[in-house]
């Protein structure tokens, strides 16, 4: 451990890991045997990373980038082992986790992504470069995540999916870019209220299940008042404003890949 650690209280670190220089380990964190953390990350309170995991490993891109970004930890986030965070390409950057999130064994997290809180990776999920991942949304093992993606809130992408355009809020993904309908398990767990989820609905089914640029249509139906009504419909609907990749779509069994963007 470098003698520039800055350490809380209760922290407690294995044989044999590497703590850099610069590093802040927040109260009751512990670092397990055999992890790293490289120089210049942040960890918040009560954060577990597990043996092998190596957090503040360099971009990996062919081309030198910065060195003056970091890694930034939520509180109580659960890191378990192998898992792999890049730094940020961007001077100053910051590749980010939210709090309470559960980052499960061989998940790798690239460069200038953030997670919002309460996301979880479950095993050798695959998020690119400035991948952004809402709150409380849940990818299946395996997943692949292609740079520049967003995963909206309250989202689920089922295991070994490929998504290489946008996936909106509170839906189920699969496969390769295809929506299955609302996440109405993850949304019940959410206890959202019953007109909230009505509302919910009723967005959804303005903007998949017609014709045309769902770009578009999103932005009529907010704009109609109709639809939006509650916190969830307008997350919804608003999402599909901006990004840069497209939308991954509701689309008949065995139809071609299809984006609108």
């Amino acid at each position: 451990m470098h003698d520039t650690v800055a350490l809380g209280a209760n922290v407690r670190i294995g044989e044999f890991a590497v703590v850099g220089e610069n590093v802040v380990l927040g109260d009751d964190c512990e670092i397990a045997a055999h992890a790293i953390v490289r120089a210049g990350c942040r960890i918040g309170k009560g954060v577990s990373i597990d043996s092998f995991a190596v957090i503040g490993g360099p971009a990996q891109m062919r081309v030198r980038t910065p060195s003056t970004g970091h890694v930034r930890i939520g509180d109580r986030t659960v890191v378990r082992e192998g898992v792999t965070i890049n730094l940020p390409t961007k001077e100053n950057g910051v590749t980010e986790v939210g709090a309470d999130c559960l980052l499960m064994a061989n998940s790798h997290i690239g460069h200038d992504s953030s997670l919002q809180d309460g996301v979880t990776l479950a095993n050798n999920v695959m998020l690119a470069g400035h991948v952004h991942v809402g709150r409380s949304a849940f990818l299946g093992g395996g997943a692949g995540v292609h740079q520049f993606v967003r995963v909206g809130p309250g989202a689920i992408v089922g295991g070994n999916a490929s998504m290489s355009y946008d996936v909106a809020p509170y839906v189920m993904a699969v496969e390769r870019n295809e929506i299955r309908g609302l996440n109405v398990v993850g949304l019940r767990r959410m206890n959202c209220a019953t007109a909230d989820l009505a509302d919910l609905k009723r967005c959804f089914h303005a903007v998949f299940c017609g014709t045309g640029n769902v770009r578009n249509r999103a932005a009529e139906a907010l704009a109609s008042g109709q639809f939006g009504t509650g916190n969830l419909g307008r997350t919804f609907l608003e999402f599909f404003a901006t990004g840069k990749r497209g939308f991954a779509q509701v689309r008949s069994h065995g139809s071609p890949d299809a984006e609108s963007s």
